[in-house]
């Protein structure tokens, strides 16, 4: 028999995020404790993304106890290699060179945590960028708030728009959380009834 979904508890700074679980239409609280995101070196693609959402999650068991703790982690995967967030403007047109003309993937790993129960899946979306050009990219890094995102880049603003020219799979994976899977995995457990909207 399935459960009443607990109180969630979205362990995550992305406004990206918020903005998705809000729109679904399930109540939740933000709650972030800065963790440090190293892993070891073996790992690879959906394996960094799924540890780096189980490391956040630890930081949270206190809180499991009484809710459902829900954390992710977004990596962009491009030749084998992880491109995460910029450390600055150069690195940013960095990567967004690298992405110019490509297909990458990007991978979300999603932590669910509770007394009961600790699992993890994640969602990878392939993302093909038409070539742009390093006056459009700068031009871009130089007006967008890119640096808090894996890849420089953010999906739903002008370069979506201008340079991605295909998605193959979920659009909101690009975007930070894959709320299909995520529902899906929910009502693995959970009744889940969804705020009515305004």
């Amino acid at each position: 028999m399935l459960k009443t979904l607990p109180p969630l508890v979205l362990a995550s700074k992305s406004p990206r995020r918020h903005e998705l679980l809000k729109a679904l239409g399930l109540p939740f609280k933000v709650v972030v404790r800065e963790v440090l995101e190293i892993y070891p070196d073996e790992l690879v693609g959906e394996e960094i993304a799924t540890y780096l959402a189980a490391l956040k999650a630890d930081a949270l068991e206190d809180l499991s106890k009484d809710n459902l703790v829900i954390t992710a982690d977004t990596i962009v995967w491009l030749k084998d290699q992880v491109l995460g967030k910029p450390a600055d403007r150069q690195d940013a047109i960095r990567i967004l060179s690298n992405l110019s003309g490509q297909t990458h993937e990007v991978i979300t790993g999603v932590c669910l945590y509770h007394q009961e129960f600790k699992t993890a899946f994640t969602e990878t979306t392939r993302v093909s960028f038409s070539p742009i050009s390093r006056e459009r990219i700068e031009w871009y890094v130089d007006n967008f708030s890119i640096m808090d995102k894996a890849g420089a880049y953010g999906v739903q603003d002008w370069i979506g728009l201008a340079g991605v020219s295909r998605i193959e799979g979920d659009f909101y994976n690009v975007m930070g959380l894959p709320i299909n899977h995520l529902v899906r995995e929910l009502e693995k457990k959970f009744v889940l009834k969804f705020d009515t909207p305004e």
